[in-house]
């Protein structure tokens, strides 16, 4: 199982999202290629209703504790409830380009 694999079976697991989203941006990083180890997740979840952004991120973190520990080197994390994913229009930013180091090829 991939890394990416790995994490949506974890999170699709421990939050049972209404949307889940896992897109292995490692590519826009500075890693040989076909490495997994950065990620932009998102996940819409009633889990996270009543929950501040830190709680959130933290459970996320928490299921993810294998992966944070080997393989995953960044995550960047959107974790909204039903209600903030309509209000957005069901969509989030997409993350901004690599600034550090130098592209390794």
């Amino acid at each position: 199982m991939s890394v990416q694999q790995s994490i949506e079976a974890k999170l699709g697991t421990w939050f049972a999202p209404l949307h889940l989203e896992v897109v292995n941006e490692s590519h826009m990083h500075s890693v040989p290629p076909g490495s997994e180890s950065h990620f932009r997740v998102t996940v819409v979840s009633e889990a996270f209703t009543g929950r501040r952004l830190v709680e959130r991120h933290r459970a996320v973190n928490e299921a993810l504790a294998v992966e944070l520990a080997g393989p995953v080197h960044a995550l960047a994390l959107h974790t909204l409830t039903p209600e903030e994913w309509f209000a957005r229009g069901g969509s989030v930013r997409e993350s901004p380009p690599c600034l550090g180091g130098s592209k390794a090829g």
